[in-house]
């Protein structure tokens, strides 16, 4: 029996396999937060990368938003050659490192614009050969889903879920979902995942499934998050809750109740986007998140943790 991720050193997680990694997560029991990060914008600190912030605050692992695989960059890294970015981004925060991949279904475009920021770039759609180029850098887990007004769609997700894991194996852990519309307003609301999507992420590969996390998308109770998240149990598989509406950078009381209501839907994963400003979640909420679904010892231990352990 290995460790729960939650108990897990620096060393450990650079040890974990897809398996070990699933297995240390679901060891967990909803205790463990994720928080994405950009690494094309200027850190909030300056000489000191976003991920390391997060991760001083308290995160368990980090998902790189808005990474290229084809011009990769994390600003606020030592000099580092193109192909170890996300080698450094481990070794330098000792957590497990993800980034998001973006399906596109053929003619189908986002219904709303949105900042140039997200806009797509090739090194940032959910191809085979950028996956590949990713898990060679050594991602552990690849996200797919879509940010604002990209127009990614679940079908899309779906397709690319049956190639990633036909062509990948096990080799990398999958994470599958929207944490809102994604500029497809055909699926906003509840429309975003239904039951049928969860039970399709998992028959197409996905190891967890994303949702959006209660009181973050206009419709999205933990009732109904409740159900989806029991729905991915039932099926063997895990689940993350996600705050991808910019309320990362609410006050610490909505972080409170989001914290607690995604606790309540029984999620294994709890997820903080990258836009209290643009680039991470406040500091603040990544600590108060943390303290709320497991306390100042797990979160203190977190962040205390040598990196030399």
């Amino acid at each position: 029996m290995g460790k729960r991720y939650l108990n897990c050193t620096a060393s450990d997680i650079l040890k974990m396999d897809s398996a070990q990694l699933i297995d240390a997560i679901a060891g967990s029991e909803g205790r463990l937060l994720v928080c994405e990060t950009i690494g094309a914008v200027r850190p909030m600190l300056g000489d000191v990368t976003n991920a390391e912030f997060a991760c001083a605050m308290g995160a368990d692992l980090l998902i790189l938003n808005l990474f290229d695989v084809n011009k990769p960059e994390v600003q606020g890294l030592p000099e580092t050659a193109p192909e170890d970015v996300v080698r450094e981004v481990k070794w330098l925060t000792g957590r497990a490192v993800g980034i998001n991949l973006e399906p596109l279904e053929e003619d189908v475009e986002s219904s709303v614009e949105t900042n140039g920021e997200w806009h797509l770039t090739s090194g940032r759609a959910a191809t085979v050969e950028n996956a590949r180029k990713a898990i060679d850098m050594g991602v552990d887990f690849i996200v797919l889903t879509g940010n604002p007004g990209v127009g990614v769609t679940n079908a899309a997700i779906i397709h690319t879920l049956r190639k990633f894991r036909q062509e990948f194996g096990d080799r990398v852990m999958l994470i599958a979902g929207k944490m809102h519309a994604a500029g497809v307003l055909a699926e906003s609301g509840e429309n975003i995942i239904t039951e049928e999507d969860v039970r399709a992420f998992i028959g197409a590969g996905a190891d967890v499934v994303l949702m959006p996390a209660p009181g973050t998308v206009p419709g999205i109770t933990t009732e109904y998050i409740r159900g989806l998240v029991s729905c991915a149990h039932s099926l063997g598989k895990l689940t993350l809750t996600a705050i991808g509406t910019s309320q990362e950078g609410a006050d610490i009381s909505t972080i409170r109740e989001i914290a607690l209501m995604c606790k309540m839907t029984g999620t294994d994963l709890h997820h903080l986007g990258d836009s209290g400003y643009l680039g991470m979640a406040l500091p603040e909420n990544i600590l108060e998140y943390g303290k709320v679904i497991r306390g100042v010892r797990h979160t203190y231990h977190r962040m205390a943790s040598s990196l030399n352990r």
